[in-house]
């Protein structure tokens, strides 16, 4: 059962690890940044989904519900983060699932990422980011949830 479908943020956080599901939307085929941040999630204690190369927003979208994971993180260095961030946003919404952290990673301009967040992509990463900072936003959002 999800939070917001009965079951409180505190209970759901005392329950399972914070889940989170990897997706590199669009034709992008660099995924080395994808599965490094996927396994220091991991190593943080998460439970990470890695949906693999070449999805559309449909399928980020559907997995993340399907997977009842708690937050998307998005990896794209191909230039269309405007066009698939938001999609996967809207889908996720569409789905009353607006309880989803999304956030996102990639070769992305500040005036693109001011856009983005605006757009309620809550938090992108820049090339080099360390894996912890990483982890300590998506514990820190996590846990401001269940207070």
């Amino acid at each position: 059962m999800r939070a917001g479908s009965g079951e409180s943020a505190q209970a759901k956080s005392a329950s399972r690890p914070i889940r989170v599901l990897i997706g590199k939307p669009g034709l992008d085929g660099h995924d080395r940044g994808a599965k490094v941040v996927a396994a220091g999630l991991r190593d943080a204690g998460m439970e990470v989904v890695y949906t693999g190369l070449h999805q559309t927003p449909e399928m980020i979208a559907t997995a993340a519900i399907q997977e009842d994971v708690d937050v998307v993180g998005l990896s794209i260095l191909s230039g269309a983060h405007m066009t698939l961030f938001p999609r996967v946003r809207q889908l996720l919404a569409d789905q009353g699932r607006e309880d989803i952290l999304v956030i996102g990673g990639g070769i992305i301009p500040q005036d693109d990422i001011d856009r983005l967040e605006a757009q309620g992509v809550a938090r992108l990463f820049g090339p080099g980011t360390a894996t912890e900072e990483i982890v300590a936003y998506i514990d820190n959002w996590f846990h401001s949830r269940s207070e």
